[in-house]
């Protein structure tokens, strides 16, 4: 069980990012993380590099998701389905398949059954 912790914490929980910009915080910088300033400028560095490695491996898992998943292929899986069926999986072909922009909403267009992302 503490390898499971030790998972949770340290590699989903990004423990040790936080506790080395503590100390880089605290001794490169001579900020007081518990005092506003340093907690401030400590969430900062934190938050922005936390969010930048997030988006790279998110960026690489879906850029290798797509290559399975060309326009053609979308297309043909779409055509298969009609109705609220059809709507249920272009939606989930829309959340994997669109990575140009956070509001990605998969469309249905009955007439040509295939997803639009807008």
């Amino acid at each position: 069980m503490d390898i499971f912790k030790f998972f949770t914490e340290q590699v989903l929980g990004m423990k040790w990012l936080s506790d080395l910009v503590t100390s880089f915080v605290e001794s490169v910088l001579n900020l007081d993380v518990a005092s506003r300033l340093g907690g401030d400028i400590q969430l900062f560095i934190y938050d922005t590099i936390k969010i930048f490695l997030l988006l790279s491996v998110l960026i690489f898992f879906i850029s290798y998701i797509q290559s399975y998943f060309p326009p053609e292929r979308t297309k043909k899986i779409l055509t298969k389905f009609k109705g609220i069926t059809g709507s249920t999986v272009s939606a989930l072909l829309g959340t994997v398949t669109p990575f140009c922009s956070f509001s990605s909403i998969p469309i249905v267009d009955y007439k040509k059954s295939c997803t639009l992302n807008y």
